[in-house]
């Protein structure tokens, strides 16, 4: 059940964060992205990458994973880079997303086939849609949506994670499907949290507290 609940949580408490900072991207979003990135990343090669390498073929696991990239750069055409943190709102934009909404609901579906109950991909998940969904709903919060529309984007990008745990862990689908599904989320992983990783500081001077938000998740997701 925590696998369900703890992505749903993670936006509930995105939503609150962005009422409490109402601005774009606050220094401890700033830190809280560069955590979650590293986080993310060094789970999905501690634990994810070891585990789909056991049981596909490593060629065709290669190139699954460079599909899953490929899929997110896709993605991002539309997103404009949401999942990583940018959000491209204008304040008066009044017609619905419809891009955005369809592509991070896509990649929020998606992040949820990983997550079952002997792996910890569920809090790697919850520390990435934290920053993000606090800055979906600062973008939402700027524009002239409706309550209704807000709302509704939420609640749908809300549950579309523990949708795909569903579907991963009670359909009938081979293992070997969602295994291959499994792979592609690697890569759509990986480009994510390298791009965040990556990103350059302010002025591209070394970021001291950035840096040491990294070397926490990298040792935290080991030491889980």
């Amino acid at each position: 059940m925590t696998n369900f609940i703890l992505p749903i949580l993670a936006v509930i408490l995105g939503v609150i964060l962005a009422f409490i900072t109402k601005s774009q991207k606050s220094w401890n979003t700033k830190l809280l992205l560069s955590f979650s990135g590293a986080f993310l990343l060094a789970l999905t090669l501690f634990e994810l990458l070891p585990e789909v390498y056991h049981h596909l073929e490593a060629k065709r696991i290669g190139l699954l994973i460079m599909c899953g990239i490929l899929l997110q750069i896709v993605l991002e055409l539309f997103s404009k880079g949401a999942e990583h943190g940018h959000v491209h709102i204008h304040k008066d934009e009044a017609n619905f997303p419809w891009l955005l909404f369809i592509s991070l609901c896509i990649h929020s579906f998606l992040e949820g086939f990983p997550i079952h109950e002997h792996n910890d991909m569920v809090y790697g998940v919850l520390v990435h849609k934290i920053p993000i969904a606090t800055l979906i709903t600062v973008f939402l919060l700027h524009s002239k949506f409706t309550k209704l529309q807000m709302g509704l984007f939420l609640l749908v990008f809300m549950f579309m994670t523990p949708l795909g745990t569903l579907i991963s862990n009670l359909s009938n689908l081979q293992e070997s499907t969602v295994l291959s599904i499994n792979a592609m989320v690697i890569g759509i992983f990986f480009h994510i949290s390298t791009t965040i990783l990556f990103e350059s500081s302010d002025g591209h001077k070394f970021n001291v507290s950035k840096f040491v938000a990294i070397i926490l998740g990298v040792a935290v997701a080991y030491l889980m």
